[in-house]
């Protein structure tokens, strides 16, 4: 296929997407001039361009559809859900030509009669009496080719479609192609093949450093581990693209399905600049139009039901992505009827899921998950919209395959929101690496809550065996266990008399547990490769990576692990049985804390999610550049700030000879070191602000173990101790 084609294509394709769009929002508001003209210019853009091609069949659709927008343009009629529903089929046709044109170069044999006579009928219909008829579309096809001639002098001055709108469309057309290009995703994906090899490169000439004294190759070392980084994030960039890509449908989707179930729901959406790989873009399109469907069949009642419950008629169907902790945020909310726990139970009863003692000791949160099974459906009746038991349980299946999650919250009467957590990318991605049986593992570090060390007498008293299962008793919760040697089939692990026992808390499906491992190395970034077809049915290992010394890691999956070592199904069945007992808040509405002391009389708290790493330096490490005080760490340079510096009312006890504990914070590819009094802990809590912020860098008091904890704001402490970290102001966020 030719260039001009392949750009016809790309530029129609974009087209039809914005039109969709725009056409359900001129729906809600007749009025908007400014979209109404967008709209016949695209369409005329679209029907000269065919013309100009020799794809007749295409202008003849076009053509008809561009003949009722210029009567809607000029006034004649106003746009109502009927002329709506009829210029989208158009679309819908322009669509499948285009398809046709790809595959065999010609636009098929589909015959469009029936629609080219519905929008002229249409068209007659709505117009004055005394308006002249519509002409005929092959009357107009010399005008039309001549519209779209690249030669400017071959358009006729008398043809009032070849107006200044056009024009004014073309000019903007060449702006848009003075700043940017389009580039084969082929091309953009080698490119990051490429970076992927020379991070591991670098990887390799770091892990050399610690091995050299030469001042010289350490500083070249340094000098390429910075431009490697700024790279990779330049080309991670290029990959980005906004969400809204993918809810540019989701207006159409909600329209169509509403009519079709006799409802009326409209759809608000926030934060659609928000920027994902264009992997996790792909990954993510069939699960978010699933929960969509989902929402307007099953969660918002029709308006004779909203009436009787005091709602408005129409219902409202939020979609709202942010970035947050490294990750992607997603979450669809709806103002319908909620989620009847009762019902759930019912149905998954009926189906044979749960036994009858099981459902009658099953709490909300558990009635919750078993709409994620395969299988399950609430719906009373088959239909093309639902009730075939295939969604969410597809919904949670490919979000998770991406290393993400699912949560579901629901309130009878007031709606049901679904959030969904999923990473930026899938190239390159932080992980710890652990050994276990002479072998080297990665582990995701998105799966990732904490580290555990055990001495041998400590895992003697804090190891359990309960029904024939190890467990953990952290902080008063009993953890399963899984020794990684005995899964994977290397060998049996130290026996715990004798030896130190190092821990790996995860979570997988929203249930933590413990990984039993031989040693744990470092955290780095790794480019995951993925795994030969030999080995992709093996559900313990996600991918493969390469590490500095160029020897090939396999990459852990976590959920896959915990599901083939049955800790999943034991939580969760041991869940339905205790049945919320000890009234068990729910976990979405907990976090992990880091407990430290700044200094003397200060007892504070930091999210766990801020926290890179936790270190720590002899005083004898300190630097200083300028008035600054600095260390060398990880062949870099980092800041240090001292936290109770900058905290009034906090004694500064620094003792010489002892250790600085120290946080360390990243963001943007950015670190800084704050040096805390004391590390206490890491706690999950529900907290709730008692008392505002009292000082700056402080969001405020709250009460977390009954001790009052001041709750650090590190981003403002930062830019008050350090402002050059961050190269622009930035609005500091709300306290959690």
């Amino acid at each position: 296929m030719d260039e001009i084609v392949k750009e016809f294509l790309v530029e129609s394709y974009e087209n039809l997407d914005r039109l969709d769009r725009d056409l359900v929002a001129l729906e809600k508001d007749p009025h908007a001039d400014e979209m109404l003209a967008s709209i016949f210019r695209t369409i005329h853009t679209l029907k000269g361009a065919s013309g100009f091609l020799g794809f007749g069949k295409l202008e003849a659709v076009a053509h008809v559809g561009e003949n009722l927008l210029s009567r809607l343009r000029d006034g004649l009629f106003t746009i109502d859900p009927e002329i709506t529903s009829a210029l989208l089929a158009m679309v819908d046709a322009v669509r499948g030509m285009l398809g046709e044109i790809e595959r065999t170069d010609q636009p098929g044999t589909a015959d469009h009669s029936a629609l080219i006579d519905s929008l002229t009928r249409l068209n007659e219909a709505r117009c004055k009496p005394a308006a002249a008829p519509a002409p005929a579309p092959l009357a107009r096809e010399p005008a039309a080719t001549a519209a779209v001639s690249p030669s400017p002098a071959s358009a006729s001055a008398s043809q009032s479609e070849a107006s200044a709108a056009p024009e004014a469309a073309e000019n903007r057309t060449s702006a848009v192609s003075d700043s940017t290009i389009r580039v084969d995703v082929g091309l953009l994906d080698k490119l990051m093949n490429l970076v992927g090899e020379l991070v591991l490169a670098r990887n390799q000439v770091l892990q050399f450093t610690s091995q050299r004294a030469d001042s010289a190759f350490l500083a070249t070392a340094q000098r390429l581990n910075l431009i490697t980084t700024e790279l990779q994030g330049s080309v991670m960039k290029t990959r980005m693209q906004p969400i809204g890509n993918v809810w540019t449908k989701l207006p159409r989707v909600v329209r169509d399905l509403a009519t079709s179930c006799g409802k009326q729901v409209r759809i608000e959406m926030e934060g659609q600049e928000t920027e994902l790989d264009k992997t996790i873009i792909e990954a993510i399109k069939d699960p978010l139009t699933h929960i969509v469907r989902n929402s307007v069949d099953h969660g918002i009642e029709t308006a004779e039901v909203r009436a009787a419950r005091n709602k408005p008629a129409e219902g409202c169907l939020t979609m709202r992505a942010f970035h947050e902790g490294g990750q992607v945020n997603i979450e669809i909310c709806d103002d319908g009827g909620g989620i009847d726990f009762e019902r759930v139970k019912r149905k998954a009863l009926q189906r044979g899921l749960v036994s009858p003692e099981q459902a009658s000791r099953m709490g909300d949160n558990e009635a919750l998950q078993m709409i994620f099974l395969p299988g399950f459906s609430t719906a009373e009746k088959i239909t093309n919209v639902s009730g075939r038991g295939v969604g969410l349980d597809v919904v949670k299946t490919n979000i998770e395959k991406i290393g993400g999650t699912v949560d579901l919250q629901s309130q009878p009467g007031d709606g049901t929101t679904i959030k969904i957590k999923i990473p930026l990318t899938l190239a390159i991605i932080p992980a710890l690496i652990v050994g276990s049986g002479g072998d080297r593992f990665a582990i995701p570090q998105v799966s990732l809550l904490e580290l555990v060390r055990l001495e041998a007498h400590q895992a003697r008293q804090q190891i359990e065996i309960i029904c024939g299962a190890p467990v953990y008793r952290l902080r008063g919760q009993l953890l399963p266990l899984v020794y990684l040697n005995r899964e994977l089939k290397l060998g049996e692990q130290a026996e715990a008399d004798s030896a130190a026992v190092n821990i790996v808390i995860l979570q997988a499906d929203g249930h933590p547990f413990g990984l039993v491992v031989d040693e744990i190395n470092d955290t780095e970034e790794i480019v995951v490769k993925p795994l030969g077809k030999q080995l992709k049915g093996v559900a313990s290992f996600a991918g493969a990576t390469i590490m500095g010394d160029g020897k090939v890691a396999l990459i852990l999956d976590v959920l896959g692990l915990a599901q083939g070592s049955g800790v999943v199904i034991k939580v969760r069945d041991r869940a339905i049985q205790d049945k919320a007992a000890t009234g068990r808040k729910r976990v979405e509405s907990r976090q992990a804390l880091l407990l430290f002391d700044a200094g003397q009389g200060s007892r504070m708290a930091i999210p766990l999610s801020m926290v890179a790493r936790l270190e720590e330096f002899p005083n004898s490490a300190i630097e200083h550049s300028g008035a600054q005080e600095v260390v060398r760490y990880r062949g870099q340079i980092l800041p240090l700030i001292r936290v109770a510096n900058h905290i009034p009312a906090v004694t500064k006890a620094i003792v010489a000879n002892e250790p600085m504990q120290v946080v360390v914070y990243a963001e943007d590819g950015r670190s800084v070191g704050l040096v805390v009094g004391r590390i206490n802990d890491i706690v999950q809590e529900a907290i709730t602000i008692e008392r505002r912020a009292h000082s700056a860098g402080i969001f405020g008091s709250v009460v977390i173990q009954d001790k009052v904890t001041d709750l650090l704001d590190v981003q403002a402490l930062i830019r008050v101790a350090d402002p050059s970290f961050y190269p622009a102001a930035k609005a500091s966020p709300a306290a959690a």
